[in-house]
């Protein structure tokens, strides 16, 4: 039962993962111009990272998430950005006997919101020149279920309300003829509440633009690094959503493409190459998205 409510925990330490991501770079949305999008992630994972960063078995878990993600630009260098999992569902497997094929624990899962972030980015260069910075506070809201399911042992929320402040740096350029790129960088600080241990986040992302940008491909490295600084307390606590200093690194692909002018589909897989006290298993993306610019 011990490793069935460790690994449920580490399951939803993704969930932070899925919401820092940004569309935006060190571009601000220009006023009055936005870009939505509606997306379905989710990760099934049999397998985790240790502590000791090894990785052990688990009874399969789930989560599906269906989000919401805006940027609405207020000005030309400040912009609003709101992501919400309008609906989230966790889930556990039967645990099953591999003698005698006999269910010795029933499976459960639970349904409801997911924590949000709300954000404002603030465009330091005002969106012009070879390299482009902004400045973004995130404000995470407990929304999710903290405790849920037959044994309380689901969730789809951490309980806590963290701040975290990040710096991207962008530039864009051509690569041949007709053949637009960029490359972002970006640095941050998540401050966590309750007792559970702040972080610290950094990434590379790289884009590429075909077919006149009807066609875009993405590729993204991203780090957290846990400070270690959480209340001991919280690391015995097997129903905690986030554990105390989890820390891995991810690699991703994207693949966007616009339909018209206005809308187009995405897709997407992540993967933690390694990490401590985290799923080891890849997270998919799909979905649809409107920019209006």
């Amino acid at each position: 039962m011990n490793l069935i409510y460790k690994a449920i925990s580490i399951l939803f330490i993704i969930i932070l993962t899925a919401s820092a991501i940004s569309a935006g770079g060190g571009w601000p949305q220009p006023k009055g111009k936005a870009y939505i999008k509606l997306s379905e992630w989710w990760v099934i994972s049999d397998q985790h990272f240790t502590d000791i960063g090894r990785i052990d078995p688990n009874v399969t878990l789930a989560i599906y998430n269906t989000s919401l993600y805006a940027e609405y630009g207020i000005t030309n260098r400040l912009t609003g950005i709101v992501y919400a999992p309008l609906f989230s569902r966790a889930t556990v497997n039967n645990v099953v006997s591999g003698t005698t094929q006999e269910v010795l624990i029933e499976g459960d899962a639970i349904n409801g919101l997911g924590d949000a972030d709300i954000s404002l980015k603030y465009g330091l260069t005002g969106g012009g020149g070879p390299l482009v910075l902004a400045v973004t506070a995130t404000l995470g809201l407990p929304l999710g279920q903290a405790s849920g399911g037959r044994d309380n042992n689901l969730q789809t929320g951490d309980g806590e309300m963290n701040q975290m402040l990040r710096l991207d740096g962008s530039t864009s350029f051509q690569l041949g003829t007709g053949i637009n790129s960029y490359v972002s960088a970006y640095g941050a600080y998540n401050n966590r509440v309750n007792g559970f241990s702040d972080e610290l986040r950094y990434g590379l992302e790289a884009g590429l633009g075909l077919m006149s940008g009807k066609l875009w491909l993405v590729g993204r490295a991203d780090v957290v690094d846990s400070r270690k600084n959480g209340d001991p307390a919280n690391q015995t606590l097997p129903t905690s959503i986030f554990a105390n200093n989890s820390e891995f690194t991810s690699l991703a692909i994207d693949v966007a493409y616009k339909v018209t002018d206005k809308w187009g589909i995405s897709a997407g897989v992540a993967n933690a190459v390694s990490g401590r006290i985290i799923l080891a298993s890849p997270s998919y993306n799909v979905g649809v998205f409107i920019d209006l610019k």
